[in-house]
Order: structure tokens, then C-alpha cells, then sequence
């Protein structure tokens, strides 16, 4: 953990699954302070309570208190452009889980509204800040891999299949494109992040065992506008998988997390594969990205760093998403200069 000259107050919006995730995590934190959590339904109070938190039922009264610094949102996402623009026009600094939105027009509206405002936005792509990652990224930035050829990956697990099927991650209009929303947006940030902005995709989805509106595969094929190409998946009901795969012309690296982000054990496994020579392993131990991510993000509303998402990034990551939507349902390639 990284350290801040003052302590940073925040109020979580929304104590599901994420939201009770972000409060745990942050419970002893030396700097991160969570106030209290907004949250409407009075059935989950007394949890809160018990953490010693404050309980608000609207934004209103949160938003109003000089001594809260943001509001980390965890809502259901058809909510998070309406929150974002209610806590920027309040002077509050926001955090927002992905996705920031779920079309390209709908997230420019958030990025806008905090940079009127002058607030720092921070977005929940984690995976960013695990070790592995940032390691991979400094092979990418050093050409160590020589020529980018192609990248794979996948986020899948089945965390979610005890959700009901009335649930707002179910539904086709609120989780989109099956797993995207859930886990696949983390795959595309990320390779936004290593590789630039996509310039055409081609999506599948399916239902194969859960019922659910919106599906439960979705799998992608990209091309970048940087030459290389892509593809990744994101499954429902599957046991927990997640891998990166990048391979170059001299050499490729692949990394295989033995856990999900919120479950500290388990290892990073990097395999690095040259001609000619055994494939390399290195060992990374599990870090707390979800708490690193919202360092960086405190860090940045104090001024004391810059945050390292790019309103582009942002912004460009829900083109792809919209992309991918479109493309699962109409069967055909989305050309991303269309969204």
C-alpha cells in the first residue's frame, strides 16, 4: 500500500457482493476511510451497521458533507452515468466499478461531467495493478517479446450461477453480452492498455446451461489498429480460469492466476516461451489489486499522482463493449469507428 499525506473519506454506493467486498477490504485501511454506504434497501442496514459504518439511504445527504471526498459506486450499471454526473456536480470525487457505462455516448457523458467539474474519476478495472500484469506490461513497453503478433485470454468462473433469475445481472439490457459486464471488460481494458485502441471486432454469445437473458459465453476476435490481432472469452459456469497470452516474434508470455481478484491465496503462475529453450516460470504471489486500485485513484484526487486511465481509455473500452453487443446480436464485425 502506498501512502497519502492526508486521510481520504469515501462513501460506497451499494452494498451487494462488490460493494460489502470494497468495504472489507478497506476495513483497516491507514489512510482509505470508509464514512458509511448508500444504500436504499433497509434489509441490508444492519450489516452495515455492524461494521461500524453509517447508513444512508439517498446521495443527497452523503454528498452534502464536507467531509466525505468520494463516493465509490457499486450499483447496478444502467445507474452508474446518472451517479457519476450527480457526485461530480456535487464536487465529490467518483469512483465507478465497470462498466463506466454501457454505450460509448453514455460514458463520454460521465468523463465530461467529472472533467467539468474538475473530480478525479477512477474506474474498477483491478487487473491493471496485480504484479503480473504490470510485469508484463514493462516486457511489452521494453519490445522484449520483439514483433506483437496476437494475444488471448479468458476470465471465467462460475461465482455468479446461484444468482437469481430475475436478477439485474441476468438481463440482457443491464448485463450485456453475457459475461462482458461481469469479467470480459477487464480482458478488453487490459488490452487497450497494452495495445491501443481496437479498429474492428466480431462477437459470439450463447446460452449453454443457465437460461439466463443475456447468456452465458461470450467470445471475441479483435483487431487492433496497431496491427496485432486478439481474441478472449468470458464463461458463467465454468470452475475459475483466467489467462493472459501475448505472443511475439521472439518470444510469447502467458499468465495463469490461480484465484479471483476478491480471494487472497493462491499464485500468479508467468511462462515465458523462447525458441530454442525450456519455457521459463516465474512465481508471483496474490496481491490486493482492488485496494491498489483505489490508491491510485485517492492518490489522483490528492494530486499527489497521475492516475493511470486515460479519459480515452475509458471511454474506448465501452465503444468495444457497445461493439461487442451489437455484433453478437446482428452476427456481423463492427467496424469500431461506427460506435
Amino acid at each position: 500500500m502506498t501512502d497519502a499525506p492526508q486521510t481520504f473519506t469515501v462513501a460506497i454506493a451499494g452494498f451487494g457482493w462488490w460493494g460489502k467486498h470494497i468495504a472489507t477490504r478497506l476495513h483497516d485501511h491507514p489512510w482509505l476511510r470508509v464514512a458509511g454506504v448508500i444504500e436504499p434497501a433497509t434489509q441490508n442496514h444492519g450489516a452495515i451497521t455492524d461494521m461500524g459504518l453509517r447508513v444512508w439511504e439517498d446521495f443527497e445527504t452523503p454528498l452534502a458533507l464536507d467531509d466525505i471526498d468520494a463516493v465509490i459506486l457499486t450499483t447496478p450499471n444502467p445507474l452508474h452515468e446518472a451517479q457519476v454526473c450527480q457526485v461530480a456536480a456535487a464536487g465529490k470525487h467518483v469512483f465507478c466499478e465497470k462498466p463506466i457505462g454501457l454505450t460509448a455516448d453514455s460514458a463520454r457523458r460521465s468523463v465530461q461531467a467529472c472533467l467539468d467539474a474538475g473530480v478525479q474519476l477512477g474506474i474498477g478495472h483491478e487487473r491493471r495493478f496485480e504484479p503480473a500484469m504490470l510485469a508484463l506490461r514493462d516486457t511489452l513497453n521494453a519490445s522484449d517479446l520483439g514483433t506483437i503478433m496476437h494475444a488471448e485470454a479468458a476470465f471465467s468462473h462460475d461465482k455468479l450461477i446461484g444468482v437469481k433469475a430475475n436478477d439485474w445481472r441476468t438481463r440482457k439490457e443491464v448485463s450485456p453480452a453475457a459475461g462482458m459486464t461481469a469479467m470480459g471488460i477487464h480482458l478488453s481494458d487490459l488490452m487497450i492498455s497494452f495495445f491501443g485502441p481496437v479498429q474492428t471486432l466480431h462477437a459470439f454469445t450463447a446460452d449453454r446451461s443457465l437460461g439466463w437473458e443475456t447468456g452465458d459465453v461470450v467470445t471475441v476476435q479483435m483487431k487492433f489498429e496497431a496491427g496485432m490481432t486478439a481474441t478472449f472469452s468470458a464463461v458463467l459456469h465454468t470452475p475459475h480460469f483466467i489467462r493472459m497470452h501475448v505472443f511475439g516474434t521472439q518470444k510469447w508470455v502467458e499468465v495463469l492466476n490461480d484465484s479471483h481478484p476478491d480471494t487472497p491465496d493462491g499464485i500468479v503462475r508467468v511462462l515465458t516461451g523462447t525458441s530454442g529453450q525450456p519455457v521459463m516460470q516465474q512465481n508471483y504471489d496474490w496481491a490486493d489489486a482492488v485496494t491498489t486500485n483505489l490508491e491510485a485513484f485517492a492518490n489522483a484526487a490528492l494530486g499527489c499522482a497521475e492516475y493511470p486511465f486515460t479519459p480515452q481509455e475509458m471511454i474506448h473500452n465501452i465503444q468495444v463493449l457497445e461493439a461487442i453487443v451489437r455484433s453478437s446480436e446482428t452476427g456481423k464485425a463492427v467496424d469500431l469507428s461506427d460506435v
